[in-house]
């Protein structure tokens, strides 16, 4: 049993960083981005995984943490947004 509680520890500290950096990246109220650099609207809100919602053609669309990055002082994710339209 200890090796299995071990097993957690670790595997939630691995993904302390993931999460802490999409958090550092997605700031309510800065520009999200496209891959390609296009536009996709204003960060309304970050949830506590590190998520971005934003609105998006008239819908709160949700942006998972793990495709947002920052590049220099623009946000981005790795997602297009036919993809983010698809998916909600």
């Amino acid at each position: 049993m200890k090796k299995l509680s071990s097993l957690f520890v670790l595997g939630a500290l691995a993904l302390a960083p993931v999460a802490a950096n999409a958090q550092a990246a997605a700031e309510k109220g800065k520009m999200l981005y496209a891959s390609g650099g296009v536009r996709l609207g204003a960060i309304y809100k970050v949830t506590a995984d590190g998520s971005a919602q934003i609105i998006l053609d008239g819908r709160l669309v949700t942006v998972p943490g793990s495709t947002i990055s920052a590049s220099g002082d623009k946000i981005q994710t790795s997602l297009t947004k036919n993809e983010l339209i698809s998916t909600h």
